[in-house]
């Protein structure tokens, strides 16, 4: 049985040694100990790579971030993160991926307005708090001067989590699909203003205050 899990909680960060989706690498052939010893340290290897580039974006933020840094801090060679990475965002983006899907998790069976609000909650948690929201909110800035990371970002991670979050939205709901993007845009769009433009913290008052506004006339 996993954690205990508390209304508008993010779900507890998967520890790091645990991470091993990392393990979607191409293997080495089973059938000697040398391979099998292979893969592990090649798994090992990226698993530090994808810890650095996290631990250093905190740090020193996305301009700070260099390959350079993270491969001294991974205790790696650069010429090893290249074979897996084109660049820091690609790093980062995986960082996204793999750290988001727990965090970004609805209730089961998301049927009622109370199962938004715990969602909604979990966001701001994680944009606001976690350091995959801190990558998040990297990406998305780098994005407005590169059309390769905000093609990646919108293809391999915005878009699928709309679709996702627009259909929980409309079970709990009981609207269109229309009706419930453009609420699921009333909710989140404060929520990205307040960190990315005005680097304020997303408080759980702010959160609630956001929700009675736009829940009331799903609610009454």
């Amino acid at each position: 049985m996993g954690p205990t899990q508390h209304p508008g909680r993010l779900p507890q960060r998967p520890a790091r040694e645990d991470r091993s989706a990392i393990a979607a690498q191409p293997r080495p052939a089973t059938g000697s100990s040398s391979a099998s010893t292979g893969g592990r340290r090649s798994e090992a290897a990226r698993l530090a790579v994808l810890n650095a580039a996290d631990d250093l974006l905190v740090e020193h933020g996305f301009e700070g971030l260099t390959i350079e840094g993270i491969a001294a801090a991974a205790g790696v060679a650069k010429q090893t993160i290249y074979r897996w990475w084109k660049s820091k965002v690609d790093i980062l983006f995986d960082n996204l991926a793999l750290d988001s899907g727990p965090a970004l998790v609805w209730p089961d069976s998301p049927a009622t307005p109370a199962d938004l609000r715990v969602y909604l909650h979990r966001f701001a948690v994680f944009l606001g708090e976690e350091p995959a929201g801190r990558v998040l909110q990297a990406l998305l800035g780098h994005a407005q001067l590169d059309s390769r990371t905000a093609e990646l970002l919108h293809t391999g991670f915005l878009d699928p989590l709309r679709e996702r979050d627009v259909a929980h939205t409309r079970a709990c709901l009981g609207t269109s699909e229309d009706e419930a993007a453009a609420l699921l845009d009333a909710l989140l769009a404060p929520l990205y203003h307040r960190a990315l433009v005005l680097r304020r913290p997303l408080d759980r008052a702010f959160v609630d205050t956001l929700l009675d506004r736009q829940l009331a006339r799903f609610t009454h």
